[in-house]
């Protein structure tokens, strides 16, 4: 009953909120590699229209955006309506856990639907009803958090 996959070892720590916590080695198999095993096997080739992967708090802030819609057949595909390529969204590690991000996005995703690249550093919370166009980047450099006001329009770089 076993596959004789190969194993990945990849470090982390024991609290991934601490990094002088316990260091520790998690054992993983990837189940991509079982083609191998298989005599006859073959890979298909998925377009990325046809998911959304969600490694990072910056994909989820992604696929929770106006960037994609829920089907009546509660399937998450790209909006039709966004005319650019994928957005990029680069979050610094204020941003890392999922609870992080809730707490600064309380009233959900900015719109990105018009946005190419949006760049936050630094603690900033986002009012409701904000929307992000074109390229931005969002800087706060002070000790306190920063606040995007409800309803705003964010097109042009914003420092704190």
């Amino acid at each position: 009953g076993i596959l004789g996959l190969p194993m990945l070892r990849n470090g982390k720590t024991v609290d991934p909120r601490d990094k002088a916590s316990q260091k520790v080695w998690q054992i993983e198999t990837a189940m991509g590699s079982a083609i191998e095993i298989f005599e006859g096997a073959g890979a298909v080739r998925v377009p990325m229209s046809r998911f959304a992967p969600i490694k990072k708090t910056s994909d989820l802030l992604d696929v929770r955006s106006d960037n994609y819609v829920l089907t009546d057949d509660f399937r998450v595909v790209a909006n039709p309506e966004r005319k650019l390529g994928r957005c990029i969204i680069q979050l610094d590690d204020t941003y890392k856990f999922v609870d992080d991000l809730e707490a600064r996005f309380p009233h959900g995703a900015p719109s990105l639907v018009g946005c190419e690249r949006l760049a936050i550093s630094g603690d900033v919370k986002f009012g409701s009803n904000v929307t992000v166009q074109g390229s931005v980047s969002i800087t706060n450099n002070g000790p306190s958090q920063a606040l995007i006001a409800d309803n705003t329009i964010l097109n042009e770089d914003v420092v704190f």
